[in-house]
């Protein structure tokens, strides 16, 4: 009886045991539950397989957000600045009767039908690469500026001077005189996905350090319209809201690491976000910068081709099976394409191997080759495949000079923008191809040449009796010309005449 009694405690022991041990299983599978709910039709194995397999996959975020990502952006807005600018613009005001009366000048001051000095100014934002003050920024954030100043997170300000830039890519370095500085850890941009979280961190409008959420909406985006840029594109699209004021600034991924330059924005003929933005991927933005640190300027592989888009109608006339390549359209005398054996008519389909999509791909595959490479040319012709190979040489299109906005302020020819003529650009602007000297490309309404006779398209052969065959020896004749008024031998349309320009453009 007496052990009956012991057996049937222990019993009821280890029934209240197995009930507590179930009861506790249920609540942490119901806990569990809420936290991680399984969606419908969908198995915990199934689930749990899925979620390692995004987790294996590098540089993802979780599938489940966390509450905030300020342990990731707080480490990077030091190393994001603020980029103000200004220079000097002359406007001209029209003549008109009422305006010549003295006694309404003399409360309004404005000399009408003369050209009066005004400022203006212009914002943007730079990501510090290095901690000895090197910033990377657009070049049209720059561009033409007298004063660029650049302010910290911390408040300190500073002026910057011009390390080099790149109009061809939309990129510029700025140096300022510190150290110490917190630079951005640059990521890999050849790794992203459409899909990817993305933050955008810069200074929209001016109102200050800001920072949006996106996601990278599609990549290689081309035909994006920039200003006086030479379309070497290759664009991160993002929903992130960039703004004006943004162009510079950083595009970061969920692990800190900068894997766009913030550029450009659709606005559908508005002036804000309607969440199109575009950054220039870190791995293209990273070697044109080390060449602007490294040369003040970015030396590029020329091929010799002027080359056009495959269409799915000139396919079918070439005989091509589908629609891709690069049409070669015409073909430069001496250049590395003639001595290969190129002609008008090929279509390029590969470059070293790599299939050419598009001609943009053919365009930026070029410029990133440096000059002396032996190339290898995968070429259709007549219905064939043949191949070449060519020896790039230097490219002297929009070749950039240590300051891309020209001779300093004070000299005669401050706000002329020149490039190395060559014989393409002497065809097309039908005069000789043994015409040697730089062609001007751009006039600012603020330079001493804009109320001269110099025009957009002449070529200046010589600056002070020296001739200039080129980029360099005609930025070494202007520096030698100092503030000093320049005599130019100047070739329009064909015939040579003689200009005098004062840095005071009388």
């Amino acid at each position: 009886m007496r052990n009956s009694a012991i057996r049937s405690r222990w019993l009821s022991v280890v029934a209240i045991v197995v009930a507590v041990v179930t009861a506790g299983g249920m609540l942490d599978s119901w806990a569990a539950a809420r936290r991680d709910p399984v969606p419908p039709n969908r198995s915990r194995t199934s689930a749990s397989a899925s979620e390692n397999a995004n987790l294996a996959r590098p540089g993802r975020a979780p599938q489940y957000l966390p509450d905030s990502f300020a342990p990731v952006i707080r480490p990077d807005l030091p190393g994001v600045v603020y980029i103000s600018t200004t220079k000097v613009i002359k406007r001209r005001y029209s003549s008109s009767p009422f305006f010549n009366n003295p006694f309404f000048n003399q409360f309004f001051g404005t000399p009408q039908g003369q050209t009066v000095p005004e400022k203006e100014y212009a914002l943007g934002s730079g990501v510090i690469v290095r901690s000895d003050g090197y910033i990377l920024t657009n070049d049209h954030v720059i561009r033409g500026a007298d004063d660029i100043h650049v302010r910290l997170r911390d408040g300190r300000d500073f002026k910057a001077k011009v390390v080099g830039a790149d109009r061809r890519t939309d990129l510029a370095v700025i140096k300022i005189d510190a150290t110490g500085l917190t630079a951005l850890q640059l990521g890999d941009s050849s790794n992203l996905h459409i899909g990817d979280i993305v933050f955008a961190i810069g200074d929209p409008f001016g109102v200050g350090e800001t920072v949006t959420m996106g996601i990278i909406s599609a990549k290689n985006r081309t035909n994006v319209y920039i200003e006086g840029q030479n379309s070497i594109q290759d664009f991160i699209q993002t929903d992130a809201a960039i703004n004006p004021g943004n162009s510079g600034g950083a595009l970061i991924n969920t692990r800190g690491r900068v894997i766009g330059i913030n550029t450009a924005i659709e606005t559908g003929g508005g002036q804000g976000n309607i969440g199109i933005g575009f950054a220039i991927p870190i791995n293209l933005a990273r070697r044109i910068m080390t060449q602007l640190i490294e040369h003040g300027k970015v030396i590029r592989g020329q091929l010799g081709v002027i080359i056009q888009a495959v269409s799915n109608q000139l396919a079918k006339q070439f005989g091509l099976p589908k629609a891709e390549g690069a049409l070669v359209s015409q073909v430069n005398p001496n250049s590395p394409a003639q001595k290969a054996g190129l002609k008008r008519g090929d279509i390029i389909l590969k470059f070293n191997g790599a299939p050419i999509k598009n001609y943009y791909e053919l365009y930026r595959l070029v410029n990133e080759t440096a000059p002396g490479t032996i190339v290898h040319l995968e070429v259709f012709r007549n219905g064939q495949r043949r191949e070449f190979t060519a020896k790039l040489v230097q490219s002297t299109i929009g070749e950039s000079s240590q300051a891309s906005q020209g001779p300093s302020r004070g000299s005669a020819l401050a706000g002329v923008q020149v490039q190395t003529l060559t014989p393409q650009i002497a065809d097309q602007l039908n005069i000789s191809p043994t015409t040697r000297g730089v062609v001007v490309t751009s006039i600012s309404t603020s330079s001493p040449a804009s109320d001269s006779y110099l025009h957009r398209g002449d070529v200046i052969e010589e600056v002070n009796h020296h001739p200039v065959n080129n980029l360099s020896e005609y930025d070494r004749a202007v520096q030698e010309a100092g503030d000093r008024p320049v005599l130019l031998l100047v070739n329009q349309a064909g015939q040579t005449i003689y200009m005098v320009i004062s840095p005071n453009g009388e």
